[in-house]
């Protein structure tokens, strides 16, 4: 027998511990894209009407004006889309069970809760920090909108008619932001065109979503029902919105719509004809057909359901696009070349 000692086998290799630097994942970018899509830009186009009040003066070239009253706009932007970021996060629970609203970035995931909250409060700060150096007034307009944009997040668009109301003053606070702005005085007609033109507006947004909603309605699942569920929430996702929405009827909507139309109407041709007695030529007279014709167009869309997403279906409708692109010419002809 040999007397060398066979040497055991060497055990296995282990494999090296992963290091914490190799293994830990990359750093998450920004989502800028979804943060981007969150402000809503394409919702910036009312902030446009911030130029209503100067424009009806006569002010918008006056010195130093044009530029305020594009602080103004991009103030407005910047107040507007912390907003909606707010509503959106306040919103994302209800959000996921709607089939269009499920889709915006905070619903989806696509922006965290505390990215969102940074962002509006910085977009907030930015606006009135804005606003207080075109004017310390207009500091104080932008304020006032974002403590009506918060309380109707919070409590008005749950009772009916205030959600109507609380709505259409953010198109008010707007157009007086601009007379602000400008240092011009608003007309009581200029007020009660504004209030009862975005009323128009907003009942006819509100009829399109009751239509929406009643479209989508499955029947109730008997056996939520026998659970107890209340019948909302046993008719499945698509029936849940807004709770105001549950005490408004079509036939009521649409008494809105036609009263809000009428009105809106009535003190644009009073305004229009009285501001005709100061011209040679009556621009401001003719201003009242694309006028009243866009409003006409505007019902005939409402009637289809098609105003549950106003600023996009002014943008798409040829007929409406015209008809302003005719206003504004009659109307500058009016104030800026005659009047």
């Amino acid at each position: 027998m040999s007397g060398v000692v066979p040497t055991p086998p060497e055990p296995a290799a282990q494999p090296a511990a992963a290091s914490p630097v190799t293994a830990s994942a990359p750093p998450r970018a920004l989502p800028l894209p979804a943060i981007v899509r969150a402000c809503r830009p394409r919702q910036w186009v009312k902030n446009v009407l911030v130029l209503a009040a100067p424009a009806a003066a006569g002010a918008l070239f006056w010195p130093e004006v044009p530029e305020r009253l594009v602080a103004t706009f991009t103030a407005f932007c910047a107040l507007s889309s912390s907003t909606y970021l707010l509503n959106d996060l306040h919103d994302r629970a209800e959000d996921r069970l709607h089939p269009r609203r499920c889709t915006r970035p905070i619903a989806a995931g696509e922006v965290s809760t505390g990215l969102a909250v940074a962002t509006a409060l910085a977009l907030a700060a930015g606006g009135l920090g804005l606003a207080w150096l075109v004017r310390p007034w207009l500091a104080a307009v932008g304020l006032g909108y974002l403590l009506l944009t918060g309380s109707y997040t919070l409590w008005w668009r749950q009772i009916a008619v205030a959600d109507l109301t609380a709505v259409a003053c953010g198109f008010i606070v707007r157009a007086l932001a601009g007379g602000v702005a400008a240092d011009v005085a608003v007309s009581r007609w200029f007020l009660a065109v504004t209030s009862f033109g975005a009323l128009f507006l907003v009942a006819g947004k509100r009829y399109a979503e009751l239509r929406a909603n009643e479209l989508e309605q499955p029947e109730p699942r008997p056996a939520a029902l026998a659970a107890g569920a209340p019948a909302s929430a046993a008719a499945g996702p698509a029936s849940r919105g807004r709770a105001s929405l549950e005490e408004y009827s079509e036939r009521y909507l649409r008494f809105v719509v036609g009263l809000a139309a009428t009105v809106t109407t009535a003190a644009y041709c009073l305004w229009a004809f009285q501001r005709s007695h100061q011209a040679r030529l009556s621009w401001y007279e003719l201003t009242v057909i694309p006028f009243v014709l866009w409003l006409l167009r505007y019902a005939l869309l409402i009637d289809r359901g098609d105003g549950e997403w106003p600023d996009e279906l002014v943008l798409r409708d040829r007929f409406l696009l015209t008809m302003t692109a005719a206003w504004a010419a009659l109307f500058t002809a009016g104030v800026y070349v005659v009047g």
